[in-house]
């Protein structure tokens, strides 16, 4: 991020950070979760970014700023003491990125925060990698505050953030090399259909809904998928669902 010299700016509406987002994924609507109580660490290399993004979270409802992180090294070890819920990564920092931040936390971590992967460029390629990591989700920094402490809340309770036209051309753009997942993974016709519908960035409710079937139906599908993938979680599903072609750019059905 500090290559791209971009800090945190407030808009019109007054809760805009200046970064990035596709239009055709502004309007995506995420998973409503308001009652939720969220303790959140901020990692980020620009001072600025960092601490706007800080105060403008920290006056959103039901989230706790409980510290910050200016590069990979850091941001582990304040995850480990501090234990936030959810830390705020941002892909391109000094020391240690935040692939590899992210890698290192949750595989060292009894029970890791999850993780919202932070990016100004909507086609960068560190995102997917982190995702392939086992990043919970993705959010570009243009998205006005109150989106990104939506996306903040989501993956607290366990789901995932996606865009899906933005994942799509990242994916697209540098593949990671997970095509060959899909068609050894042997899936059912309901998994694939269950995997093509996280892909538009339903949530488990939602799927349920679209399919006619109960949520543990679901959660037992959803669970089969990641497991017969070898993915990290919902997220990593969704790139190899890209990469192996089930699922194109800007084609969702």
């Amino acid at each position: 991020m500090s290559a791209s010299g971009t800090g945190v700016g407030v808009g019109a509406s007054g809760t805009g950070v200046g970064v990035s987002a596709s239009s055709t994924d502004e309007g995506t609507a995420l998973p409503a979760v308001t009652d939720t109580a969220v303790s959140l660490l901020i990692a980020d290399d620009d001072e600025v970014t960092r601490s706007g993004l800080g105060m403008l979270l920290a006056a959103q409802p039901g989230i706790t700023v409980v510290g910050e992180a200016a590069d990979g090294v850091e941001a582990v070890e304040r995850a480990r003491s501090l234990r936030p819920d959810v830390v705020l990564m941002d892909v391109r920092m000094p020391r240690l990125n935040g692939i590899e931040a992210t890698r290192r936390l949750l595989a060292e971590a009894a029970d890791p925060p999850k993780v919202v992967v932070i990016t100004t460029f909507e086609n960068d390629g560190y995102v997917t990698a982190a995702l392939s990591a086992g990043a919970s989700g993705f959010v570009l920094k243009r998205l006005p505050v109150r989106r990104i402490a939506e996306a903040v809340r989501v993956v607290a309770v366990g789901e995932a953030v996606l865009f899906p036209a933005a994942l799509g051309r990242m994916v697209a753009a540098r593949p990671l090399g997970s095509a060959e997942a899909l068609p050894q993974a042997d899936l059912t016709g309901r998994e694939e259909e269950v995997l093509r519908l996280m892909a538009t960035g339903l949530s488990n409710p939602e799927i349920a809904e679209s399919l006619t079937v109960s949520l543990e139906t679901v959660k037992t599908h959803v669970g089969n998928v990641l497991t017969k993938l070898g993915a990290q979680n919902r997220t990593h599903a969704v790139v190899i669902a890209y990469e192996s072609g089930l699922m194109v750019p800007g084609i969702t059905g």
